[in-house]
């Protein structure tokens, strides 16, 4: 049982860690914006995974290469267009707008009768979740999409990671982590000037960097290769609890009745999946060109 459940459990801290510092990195936008705290934190993110991982230590096989590759350049934009969501639109509605990734990946990897139904009932939370009657008035155009994108790339980010994971192990996070901070630390350079040297900011984002990609990342490459494709996604839909649970202590974030109803959905549906976890299904059916 322990052994069937660990997996679950290391999503369950990963999620945590995601979305309760998602809300302090919001503090640090008007300073360094989406570009430059998303590149410091990869930065620092990739240090710390290398120091852990050690991947010198380990030669990389050739059929890992690109997935590797992939595997570091959704993680680059997937945090890119997620920061640049909740710069724009509440935490709670930019997350779980970016589900709409991993259901996509749920969809594609179903077999079974009771995978649908858990999803289903997932994508119904998901859909109470959005205050879809104020979207025109008062969500910004910019931020659903950008968290649409983000949803894309986390939908990526399962694919290549599984398939990284698989080939090259754990150490895939720490090169995939540096890969994305190569190309992302330009952008916020570019992007915030000479904010992005602050001294006094980088102790935060330093700890901001640790919650919100060093431990999560670790933690899916750890759990990605032992759960079914559709399980991890389905999983996924704990976002938004979490993240309405973290805008609301930290950005004092208000949830209506109605919103918390639809997050009892969100919490039937992961159990459901945990129950039936056992089920022996595979990614096969979503394979990247390969």
């Amino acid at each position: 049982m322990f052994k069937r459940s660990w997996p679950v459990f290391l999503i369950f801290v990963s999620m945590i860690s995601v979305q309760g510092s998602a809300s302090i990195a919001k503090y640090l936008f008007p300073v360094l914006g989406p570009e430059g705290m998303t590149a410091w934190r990869l930065c620092f993110s990739a240090i710390i995974l290398i120091i852990i991982f050690k991947p010198w230590r380990k030669p990389i096989p050739k059929q890992a290469l690109k997935f590797i590759f992939l595997y570091g350049i959704s993680i680059g934009f997937m945090n890119l267009a997620f920061y640049s969501a909740i710069a724009r639109i509440p935490l709670g509605i930019a997350v779980a707008i970016e589900l709409t990734g991993p259901i996509m990946v749920a969809m594609c990897s179903s077999r079974q009768l009771f995978d649908f139904i858990w999803l289903g009932i997932a994508v119904i939370g998901l859909a109470m979740l959005l205050p879809i009657h104020q979207a025109s008035g008062n969500l910004d155009p910019a931020g659903i999409l950008f968290a649409l994108l983000a949803g894309s790339c986390w939908a990526c980010y399962i694919l290549f990671g599984r398939k990284a994971g698989a080939i090259y192990g754990s150490s895939s996070v720490a090169i995939g982590s540096v890969i994305a901070s190569c190309f992302l630390f330009p952008i916020g350079v570019w992007q915030s000037g000479s904010a992005m040297f602050s001294v006094e900011l980088l102790p935060l984002v330093f700890v901001v960097s640790l919650l919100a990609s060093a431990i999560p990342y670790g933690l899916d490459m750890i759990a990605l290769p032992k759960l079914p494709a559709q399980t991890f996604s389905t999983l996924m839909s704990l976002s938004p609890v979490f993240a309405a649970l973290s805008g609301l202590i930290v950005l004092h974030e208000q949830l209506s009745s109605y919103q918390w109803l639809a997050i009892v959905f969100i919490i039937v549906s992961s159990i459901g999946t945990v129950l039936t976890m056992n089920r022996p299904t595979k990614i096969e059916s979503v394979k990247s060109g390969n």
